[in-house]
């Protein structure tokens, strides 16, 4: 008996982020920007999504509001994890206007 993988869920209103390396490939300004056009929006909350060692199930994917992607490079997980919160961090310190991000 093989067994079917369980729908993903995730509250209604959150918006879905799936990091995958098909996905949009975006700078950190244009990483700060998505955040606050989700926060603008009123997603509650903003869940992003990393696969394990094989990716992501198609209907995560398909339930994703957007798909990046964090490097050209393949990312385990557990980097992908680290890559991803620096990016947060970086993202609202420039949307802080901190000068902790000097990049451009």
């Amino acid at each position: 008996m093989r067994l079917q993988p369980e729908a993903p869920r995730f509250p209604a209103r959150a918006r879905v982020i799936a990091l995958d390396e098909r996905g949009e490939e975006r700078d950190s300004r244009g990483f700060a920007s998505l955040l606050e056009e989700a926060i603008r929006a009123g997603a509650q909350p903003l869940c992003f999504v990393i696969g394990g060692p094989y990716g992501l199930d198609e209907a995560v994917r398909a339930r994703a509001d957007r798909t990046l992607r964090l490097s050209a490079l393949v990312l385990n997980h557990a980097v992908a994890r680290v890559v991803l919160l620096e990016q947060i961090y970086r993202a609202c310190a420039i949307r802080a206007g901190s000068p902790y991000h000097h990049g451009d």
